[in-house]
């Protein structure tokens, strides 16, 4: 059964192990989710779970979603998010998920919006090499040659090449990370380490996609 949740990115802080170790850990403020949706291959084309967190008042919800939340017979919430699974969602409508769903010691991804940066050059955006700093140079901080398809009529510059544009403000995932601590009386999840997204950023976490590999010991090749 898949584990998730949502919650409030409230900042960074740090805990003391029982060996004395200074652990950084990340405080998400969590609260009771609610299931609102499960889809499915027959109905949907995908098997989805849509969560609901955070309280909103009657006069901001809007005409649409109010129709939407009753016919799920689920009070408004201030969030949704939906989440695709391999397989149908054991959960069940109306469902409340709480922060105890986790524990000490479990292996999590993270998933957020990475933090808006604006408009950042090639140096910044993709950690390209600066050009010549002398005098003569004409191109300290150009991006440099876009490649060869600009030469002659219908030249253009290919799919995905990395330029100059908008930073962060993009979906990120940070995989294997451990939950240090949960406060269940203050509704509370501590991670280990950074988590995606600025203070009060909306996050999903999650029981880890892709279990870590262990390291199998490989004998040193001999030589011949």
């Amino acid at each position: 059964m898949s584990k998730l949740i949502l919650g409030i990115k409230l900042g960074m802080t740090q805990l003391f192990a029982e060996d004395g170790r200074v652990v950084p850990v990340t405080v998400v403020a969590s609260g009771n989710n609610v299931v609102i949706r499960n889809k499915n291959i027959e109905s949907d084309g995908y098997y989805a779970v849509q969560l609901g967190f955070g309280e909103i008042k009657d006069k901001k919800v809007t005409k649409p979603m109010q129709g939407y939340f009753k016919k799920f017979e689920v009070k408004p919430v201030k969030f949704i998010r939906e989440l695709r699974l391999k397989a149908e969602s054991e959960y069940k409508v109306g469902d409340v998920i709480g922060v105890d769903t986790f524990a000490a010691g479990e292996v999590v991804d993270v998933i957020g919006t990475s933090k808006g940066k604006g408009f950042a050059g090639g140096i910044k955006r993709h950690n390209f090499a600066r050009g010549p700093m002398g005098h003569g140079s004409k191109s300290h901080r150009e991006p440099g040659s876009t490649g060869a398809m600009l030469s002659g009529p219908g030249g253009r510059v290919l799919k995905g090449k990395k330029l100059p544009g908008r930073m962060g403000g993009i979906r990120t995932t940070i995989q294997h990370l451990t939950v240090v601590k949960v406060d269940k009386d203050r509704n509370l999840i501590l991670i280990k380490g950074a988590i995606p997204g600025p203070k009060k950023g909306l996050v999903l976490i999650r029981d880890t996609v892709k279990p870590i590999k262990e390291k199998q010991h490989q004998e040193p090749k001999k030589k011949k």
